[in-house]
């Protein structure tokens, strides 16, 4: 069988479900991600297999695994397909519109649920695949356009380009009902001595970061018995006495003035909490990346 007649027999969107299936190991987060029926899923896979005579996956009841053949055509289609995507979202700059299949990874939050209906509102063009997690895994990020993360302090080398969406100044706070009990910190080596409220997520939990001089920053180690990937648990617990925590002050302004959480003052800042947009440098920006990551910096700032 010749290249040609190969490729004739081969449809991309077999293609497009085996890539997600090895990139989630799974057949059922793929059918989800593709908005497609898992049998769908798994009939391309089968359609892909009978054609190349080779089996691609091994599947179990509880484990989906590549084969060394499903390794070889993942590692070498994968470019192809990255120019491919490339060379189309080239074609798109002489188009006024944003429009095409917009793949996007986001935390779960009301204001970024918000903002991400009101532009598929504004574009109807749009087709819109979205999954939400708080601490996406970057190993398996090549099939979105792009995806939304917190971090505080210095980003972690990557090879995608970063772009800020909006920050958020961050307090250090404590039930009055704990500074009872302990004495209220006043410099970062206090922390030592405090039940502190930490994160397993993307934040990295312990150490805390703060700010230092001239854009450097200091961390300080926590001792945490209550650790969340969620800024409303980290903050419910606060109030409840757990621990102390780290919050971005206008979410926690209310509480404050009423007496529920007090700020502790100490003689460094904590970092902002900055949300950004990452899209993969190996692609070409397209309308629909841009015209996205502008409009959530327009929504979730105002």
């Amino acid at each position: 069988m010749g290249q040609l007649e190969m490729i004739e027999k081969v449809e991309q969107q077999w293609l497009k479900s085996f890539h997600c299936v090895y990139e989630n190991n799974s057949f059922k987060k793929a059918s989800e991600f593709l908005g497609l029926p898992t049998s769908n899923v798994s009939r391309h896979i089968g359609l892909l297999e009978n054609t190349l005579h080779t089996r691609l996956f091994n599947r179990t009841t509880r484990k989906t695994s590549p084969t060394p053949a499903g390794d070889q055509l993942y590692e070498q289609t994968q470019p192809l397909l990255f120019q491919l995507n490339d060379a189309l979202n080239k074609v798109t700059e002489h188009s006024h519109d944003a429009f095409g299949q917009l793949k996007v990874l986001m935390p779960d939050s009301p204001q970024l649920a918000e903002a991400v209906v009101s532009f598929c509102a504004e574009n109807p063009s749009i087709s819109l695949c979205c999954d939400t997690n708080l601490t996406p895994n970057h190993d398996l990020l090549n099939g979105f356009d792009v995806f939304l993360s917190f971090h505080r302090g210095n980003l972690p080398d990557s090879s995608w380009i970063a772009r800020e969406i909006n920050r958020w100044t961050s307090t250090v706070v404590a039930a009055p009902k704990l500074l009872q009990t302990y004495l209220k910190p006043k410099k970062l080596s206090d922390l030592n001595h405090l039940p502190c409220i930490s994160t397993f997520s993307v934040l990295n939990g312990t150490p805390w970061v703060f700010k230092h001089q001239k854009g450097q920053t200091i961390t300080q180690r926590v001792q945490s018995n209550f650790r969340v990937n969620s800024g409303q648990l980290a903050k419910q617990g606060a109030i409840s006495g757990l621990g102390a925590a780290i919050l971005p002050l206008e979410f926690c302004q209310t509480e404050i003035d009423g007496g529920l959480l007090t700020e502790l003052c100490l003689e460094y800042e904590p970092e902002d909490l900055v949300l950004y947009a990452f899209y993969s440098s190996r692609k070409h920006l397209a309308k629909k990346v841009g015209a996205f990551i502008e409009h959530l910096q327009k929504s979730v700032r105002s």
